[in-house]
């Protein structure tokens, strides 16, 4: 195998190179004044399995994945595998509203078009799997989150924003031996939501919020703010994918102690890599 690295993932695809072994492609990558994307692979490829890693998010990048998985082929790739750290579109994954779009269908369509195999991370829900008709892996970041806080941080609590992600905050739990719960908002007046654990006491300890994307952050903010009235000793907000849009991070810096998210989206607060659990995807649907 041999790693196909595009611009919006190298971080990604330099630790999959650590875990795997497999050597990453020398290629030419940039952009004409008009903005279109050239590629071109310099080594060769010839009868080569090739792990094209590249987010498909912002729009730039999936037209930068389609044009990485085509040079492959063209270049005689045996068989083209892609890495998805983070999938644009995931979210609207049904109709919602007569006349719309279903856009997770149509990305996951596009992109397995030319491609014999497919590894997502933590995508948003997972019925896009069924949009698939080859080979698709979702690969769970949830093991190496729990690594990274059990190295870095003695974690007393895991918290999930709501009910509906309780199962991976109890996934990491588990792996971390503590306990964990879930955020759950009431509603005092017509101005005023209170966020907190639906049963357990926080006071003294050390908290992680978990969740697999955050954008604005500002559910987790509200959280830990309250969180931190009730005594929490450490407040840790950590995710997947970490978006951060309208100044989510900052916002969250404001009032955690820590935020920690992976390397399937690159930014200033990247601390820990799902290439362990990419890896192991990647071995399952190559065989």
């Amino acid at each position: 195998m041999k790693i196909l690295a595009g611009t919006a993932s190298r971080r990604l695809a330099s630790s999959i190179h650590t875990e795997l072994g497999a050597p990453v492609l020398g290629a030419e990558i940039k952009r004409f004044p008009d903005e279109e994307c050239y590629v071109r692979i310099l080594d060769d490829v010839a009868d080569e399995d090739v792990i094209v890693v590249q987010n498909t998010y912002p729009d730039g990048n999936l037209v930068e994945h389609l044009i990485l998985q085509d040079a492959a082929r063209l270049s005689g790739a045996n068989r083209v595998f892609s890495v998805i750290p983070y999938f644009g579109y995931a979210r609207q994954d049904k109709l919602f509203k007569q006349g719309e779009a279903v856009s997770a269908r149509l990305m996951a369509r596009a992109v397995e078009a030319n491609a014999d195999g497919t590894i997502l991370i933590d995508i948003h829900n997972v019925s896009t799997l069924d949009e698939y008709r080859k080979k698709v892996v979702n690969a769970s970041a949830i093991p190496s989150l729990a690594r990274f806080l059990t190295a870095h941080d003695k974690i007393d609590v895991v918290l999930s924003p709501d009910k509906g992600s309780l199962a991976r905050a109890g996934e990491a739990a588990k792996l971390m031996k503590c306990g964990f719960d879930h955020l759950e908002k009431t509603r005092l007046d017509g101005s005023t939501v209170l966020i907190k654990p639906k049963e357990l006491d926080v006071a003294g300890k050390s908290v992680a919020i978990v969740d697999d994307i955050i954008a604005t952050g500002g559910t987790i903010a509200a959280a830990a703010e309250e969180l931190r009235k009730r005594g929490a000793r450490r407040i840790v907000a950590a995710c997947t994918h970490g978006l951060f849009t309208g100044g989510g991070l900052q916002r969250l810096r404001g009032v955690c102690d820590a935020v920690y998210s992976s390397e399937t989206l690159e930014n200033e607060s990247t601390a820990y890599s799902p290439a362990a659990e990419v890896v192991s995807a990647l071995k399952s649907i190559s065989i």
